[in-house]
């Protein structure tokens, strides 16, 4: 395995290109282990692909599948580079369908496609736009703009991201009825109209040091809800992400870090 992360969301990163190991579902969670295993928010599995360059799977450290994951496909990019495989621009199958990275210096871009905004789609149990929609929770209502990047994410706006109760909160919203799929969490704080300050609390990883779609949900919902531009930086716990959502072409891209930690071999 290769440990990697991208502004320490972290991943153990597994080349299956050759062999696979299997049973990912009970194996995910023991190689996500911080005492007893490697330590990881997600795994991340390379496979060979009849539609891309390759194809990446996710696994939570819960051992649920998750259909994408911008800071881990930034991480595998890396990882494929630093092997001498593939092109400067690669294509990657993944649940949530195709995804593009290019390398630009020591940064990865990722060409996360358009946002979804319709409710069903996202998923939630509404119809239409959800903007601004005041989740029922214990101690009142929640407002929260609801987008898919491929994966689902709840994003709310509070005065004050550091003293918010995003351990306590987050968890919540994760497994809320309105989620059929339960949902990523992001609590952002708009500093100016080109920066965000974001913390997130992951679905089947908790709160984590940042997450990449999470930041490009949360840069759409500020330019969608009039909070901010288009362009924006989204200061994680663990650094900036730079995040583009085009007039143009609706498609949103994040440029970051992807970076490996140590390598070795696991015998569980």
């Amino acid at each position: 395995f290769t440990k990697m992360h991208g502004l320490g969301n972290d991943f153990v990163v597994v080349d299956c290109r050759g062999s696979d190991p299997g049973a990912w579902p009970a194996r995910a969670p023991r190689l996500a282990q911080r005492r007893l295993g490697v330590g990881c928010d997600q795994v991340l599995l390379v496979y060979p692909s009849d539609v891309a360059d390759f194809r990446m799977d996710i696994y939570n450290a819960d051992g649920s599948r998750a259909e994408m994951c911008g800071n881990g496909v930034r991480c595998v990019a890396r990882f494929l580079r630093d092997r001498g495989v593939g092109a400067e621009a690669l294509r990657f199958e993944t649940l949530a369908g195709l995804v593009t990275t290019r390398h630009r210096g020591d940064r990865v871009e990722v060409d996360l496609g358009p946002p979804e905004l319709e409710g069903r789609r996202v998923p939630v149990d509404r119809d239409g736009a959800v903007r601004e929609f005041p989740l029922a929770l214990p101690g009142g209502d929640l407002p929260v703009t609801c987008v898919s990047m491929g994966n689902p994410h709840a994003v709310t706006f509070v005065a004050d991201v550091e003293a918010y109760p995003v351990a306590e909160v987050g968890p919540r919203v994760e497994t809320h009825p309105f989620f059929p799929r339960r949902t990523n969490v992001e609590f952002v704080q708009v500093l100016a109209p080109d920066r965000l300050r974001m913390r997130v609390w992951e679905r089947g990883a908790g709160l984590t040091a940042a997450c990449g779609t999470g930041a490009a949900a949360a840069a759409v919902a500020a330019a969608w809800t009039g909070r901010a531009r288009r362009e924006v930086t989204v200061v994680l716990d663990g650094g900036p992400l730079e995040v583009s959502w085009d007039e143009a072409t609706n498609r949103v891209s994040i440029t970051g870090p992807a970076v490996t930690t140590f390598e070795g071999i696991w015998p569980g």
